[in-house]
C-alpha cells in the first residue's frame, strides 16, 4: 500500500497513460486479482482498492464519517469512496473494473460519478437489485456474523464462488478463497452484507454510461448466471462480452487469462 487516500490501494503496476483500477468481490479483498496483473499486456498502471471495512481498508463507519455523510451501509458509500480515493490520488480518469460486491461498486460510479470512468467492467455481477429472498438472508448473515463474533457465516461461499470443475478439479483454489475469507473482519463481512441488501437495481445508469463496457462472467457462475450478463450487454451502448470456460464466479483465479485479455482490451478501447 502506498500514498494517501480514505481506502487502501495497492499499486500492482507502474505506467503510463489511464490507469486500471481493481474492486474485489465480497467477502474479500483486492489480492483477488493478483492472477490476473501479470498476464495484462500493455504498460498502463494498475490499482487495486479495498471496499470499506474490508482487506486494509477503513471500517464502513469510519468511511462514511470521512465522507460525511450518514452512516447507513450502502454500495454508494463504497462508490464515493472509491471516487474519493482516486481524486486523493491523482486520478481523474480510469478504467474501473469491479467482481461481484466490485461490479456493485462500478454500476454506483456509473450513476454518480460517471464523468471518472472512462471506461467499466462488470466482472461475475449483475445489474438487478436483490429479490426479497435474497435480502432477507443477507441481513440474517449480516446480524449471525455480529453476533458470533466469526466470519464463519460465510465461509461456505469459498466453494460456492467457484464453478463445478474447479470444485472438482482444484482444491487448492477452495483453500486460497478459505484464507481470504478469514482474513476479513465479521463486522467488515456484516457492514457489506447490508451495503449489498440495500443496492437498488441499475440497470438504467448502465443504459445511460456512452463509455465502452466490458461484461465478464463465468460459463460455470451460478451466483451471476450468463443470463444476468447477457442483460447487462443488451442494457449497455457500447459492450463487449467474455464467457470464460470452465470457471464459476472467481473467474480472476479460476481462467484469469481470459479475464486479463478482455480487461486489457477494454483499456485499449478507452484509450481510442
Amino acid at each position: 500500500m502506498t500514498g494517501d487516500g480514505l481506502l487502501a490501494h495497492h499499486r500492482l503496476r507502474e505506467g503510463e497513460g489511464t490507469p486500471l483500477v481493481l474492486l474485489h468481490g465480497f467477502p474479500l479483498d483486492s489480492r483477488m486479482w493478483h492472477d490476473v496483473v501479470p498476464l495484462l499486456p500493455g504498460a498502463f498502471p494498475v490499482l487495486a482498492l479495498d471496499l470499506p471495512g474490508m482487506g486494509s481498508s477503513p471500517s464502513g463507519h469510519d468511511v462514511a464519517q470521512r465522507l460525511q455523510v450518514p452512516d447507513v451501509p450502502s454500495v454508494d458509500i463504497q462508490a464515493d469512496a472509491v471516487a474519493d480515493t482516486l481524486a486523493e490520488l491523482g486520478v481523474d480518469r480510469a478504467v474501473v473494473a469491479g467482481l461481484s460486491m466490485g461490479g456493485y461498486t462500478v454500476l454506483s460510479l456509473l450513476e454518480r460519478h460517471a464523468w471518472l470512468l472512462a471506461g467499466a467492467a462488470l466482472v461475475d455481477t449483475k445489474a438487478g437489485a436483490d429479490t426479497d429472498d435474497a435480502r432477507a438472508n443477507r441481513l440474517r448473515i449480516a446480524d449471525e456474523v455480529e453476533r458470533s463474533g466469526t466470519v464463519d457465516e460465510v465461509l461456505g461461499m469459498r466453494r460456492a464462488v467457484l464453478g463445478e470443475t474447479s470444485r472438482e478439479q482444484r482444491p487448492d483454489l477452495v483453500d486460497r478463497v478459505d484464507g481470504w475469507i478469514r482474513d476479513q473482519g465479521p463486522a467488515g463481512v456484516a457492514w457489506c452484507q447490508r451495503a449489498m441488501a440495500a443496492r437498488p437495481d441499475r440497470l438504467a445508469a448502465l443504459a445511460a454510461f456512452d463509455g465502452p463496457v466490458a461484461v465478464v462472467v463465468g460459463d460455470e457462475d451460478e451466483l451471476s448466471p450468463v443470463a444476468e450478463a447477457e442483460a447487462m450487454q443488451d442494457a449497455a451502448r457500447d459492450a463487449t462480452l467474455t464467457v470464460v470456460r470452465r470457471a464459476g464466479h472467481m473467474t480472476p483465479i479460476e481462467n484469469p487469462e481470459p479475464v486479463a485479455a478482455a480487461l486489457a482490451a477494454l483499456v485499449g478501447r478507452a484509450r481510442d
